[in-house]
């Protein structure tokens, strides 16, 4: 059982009745001030405040007692009518409960000062607000995530080149040779479509067929660009014949490769490498 203080000598014996009988219910239910918080939606503080008679609780708060306690309301709504008519009388006013004053506890070993609580329902809704606000955050985070990798993907690659077919190649695999009559842009396949070879050496002593001027870029089986044109005009020019000059690194291409490869004495693969490249524009 809790050992409350005494009340102020002061009070109005209507509201002091009323605070007893508040104090009875509550000892009775064996609740604390921080459950019958919890259970009425008012702060402790003010819990601390209407049943120690420093101010009058609301009609709604006396109400709520009641139901938190499992007691019958009636008689203490009752009471709380009397105790708002004396109180507006010597200019007492209900203390609403919202005020987010502070106080010490009248019940022994409670003493502490603690800011007043919102109620519980209110808690409730701002740990929901936090999780939207968090959640929002989070759907941000991964839309930005998501552009940022759609930027490199999208993006030309190092050195400011394309990717064609399965392989990364510089930018000059795109390009004619300099001082060259030939296509420009993205390479794309024509079926039945042959393109003229010009080949000639240019001013770095190196042959060029106007289609690309890489020298390093690794060109297999399976690729589709200009400098799969560069390689068979350049394979015709040194007598090893690719097929058809059409942009597209197949089977009759790959053995043409294999033959001046093994003519060349190196390494015999029909990848055209560096080392081919080299052989193939002397």
């Amino acid at each position: 059982m809790s050992r409350w203080k005494q009340l102020p000598d002061s009070l109005d014996p209507r509201v002091r009745q009323l605070a007893v009988q508040m104090r009875r219910i509550k000892d009775h239910s064996g609740l604390g001030l921080q459950a019958l918080a919890a259970r009425t939606g008012y702060s402790r503080a003010s819990w601390d405040r209407y049943l120690n008679g420093r101010s009058l609780p609301p009609q709604e708060a006396v109400a709520a007692l009641a139901r938190a306690c499992n007691a019958d309301p009636a008689r203490l709504l009752a009471l709380h009518e009397v105790a708002v008519a004396a109180g507006r009388g010597g200019g007492e006013a209900e203390d609403s409960g919202k005020t987010g004053e502070t106080g010490e506890t009248g019940e022994t070993g409670e003493g502490v000062t603690e800011p007043e609580s919102r109620p519980a329902g209110e808690e409730r809704k701002g740990r929901a607000r936090g999780r939207r606000r968090l959640l929002t955050a989070m759907v941000t985070s991964v839309v930005l995530l998501a552009a940022v990798i759609a930027l490199l993907v999208a993006a030309p690659w190092e050195g400011g080149g394309h990717r064609t077919a399965d392989r990364p190649v510089s930018a000059d695999a795109t390009e004619p040779a300099p001082g060259a009559s030939g296509p420009k842009g993205a390479f794309v396949f024509r079926p039945g479509k042959e393109y003229p070879c010009h080949v000639h050496r240019a001013g770095d002593g190196l042959l060029y067929a106007g289609y690309s001027t890489t020298r390093v870029d690794l060109i297999g089986s399976g690729s589709a660009q200009w400098a799969v044109v560069e390689v068979q005009c350049l394979l015709r020019h040194h007598g090893f014949s690719p097929g058809t000059a059409d942009g597209v690194f197949g089977a009759h291409t790959e053995r043409a490769v294999e033959r001046l490869q093994a003519g060349a004495h190196i390494r015999v693969d029909g990848v055209v490498g560096e080392d081919t490249w080299g052989v193939l524009r002397k």
